[in-house]
């Protein structure tokens, strides 16, 4: 009998912020994947890296602000998501093996840099909104914008960059990982929602720009064929009506009652609308499938009907 297979977004919860929050993080985060893997699924990771990202963006530029003239330059948005991968993953495949190695279970865990095309024509390239880095002085802020770069007024605490956040169109390294998952190993990929990258020729350039990393899991999980997508977050259910006095968790929505939640305005459009979205990309795309909005604590009771918004 074939394994099902889920592909599990993890959230800021699963990470931590910093280096230490994320050793331990990844701890908790590790055994639950393992727990899935022991009772019989085959599992695709994907991981959110704001903070990570961050971090790594505002390093390069102070580094280059300090030691001016000793030859080092910025890091563009695409390296620096290639970076937040790599230690991300390490992190994680790490911690996943030696979850599994405890149980007795030895299975192969890779992570894979992955790039995801987007559109240059996305409409998200006109109106950047996604905010990255450390807060800076207007001086600071005019030497983004002299660079070609946007920036937005935080009120109270200086300017801060902001980048574009276009939909996935395509996961170039997905033959990849769909060799792997068909092995039955575990993978990591589409860390932070990919390297966002555009095709010019025989060439794949980055693009100053961050990409949904629920749009990209929900992409994923079509592309490999999966059962299940399930999105752990913080809210252990969707709600309508969210945060007001007449607030309705939902244990259970069809594809049509999600779709005419969303037209009504009740996800949030940088929170749960992105979820929603991928859930409803994913499912349309195959009969049969599920997707779960939960927390990493009731992932495992969610599944299985118990806890959490399940869409179908």
């Amino acid at each position: 009998m074939a394994k099902k297979r889920i592909v599990m977004a993890l959230g800021h919860d699963a990470l931590g912020t910093n280096l230490p929050e994320q050793k331990k993080a990844v701890a908790a985060t590790a055994k639950l994947i393992a727990d899935f893997i022991q009772n019989g699924w085959q599992v695709a990771v994907v991981h959110s890296n704001a903070p990570q990202v961050g971090m790594i963006h505002t390093a390069m530029n102070e580094l280059c602000s300090n030691h001016e003239g000793e030859g080092y330059t910025p890091a563009p948005m695409s390296v620096c998501s290639a970076m937040s991968q790599g230690y991300i993953g390490y992190d994680l495949q790490n911690g996943i093996r030696s979850a599994l190695l405890k149980r007795g279970i030895y299975k192969p865990v890779s992570t894979v840099l992955t790039q995801v095309m987007v559109d240059p024509y996305d409409e998200s390239f006109y109106n950047p909104v996604k905010k990255i880095g450390r807060y800076m002085t207007r001086a600071e802020a005019d030497a983004e914008e002299a660079k070609g770069n946007y920036v937005t007024e935080v009120p109270g605490k200086g300017w801060q960059r902001i980048v574009s956040a276009p939909k996935p169109v395509g996961i170039v390294e997905i033959d990849t990982i769909r060799t792997l998952m068909d092995a039955d190993q575990i993978v990591v990929s589409c860390g932070g929602g990919g390297i966002p990258v555009m095709e010019q020729g025989c060439e794949l350039r980055g693009a100053s720009a961050v990409i949904e990393k629920d749009l990209v899991s929900g992409l994923l999980a079509k592309e490999i064929d999966a059962d299940v997508l399930m999105i752990l977050t913080d809210v252990e259910q969707v709600s309508l009506n969210y945060g007001k006095a007449d607030e309705i968790p939902l244990s259970h929505m069809t594809v049509e009652e999600a779709e005419k939640y969303a037209e009504e305005g009740q996800f949030g459009t940088s929170s749960m609308l992105p979820k929603i979205d991928a859930a409803l990309s994913f499912l349309k795309a195959g009969k049969g499938r599920s997707a779960i909005i939960t927390t990493m604590v009731k992932a495992e009771e969610a599944v299985n009907g118990k806890a959490g918004t399940t869409i179908e």
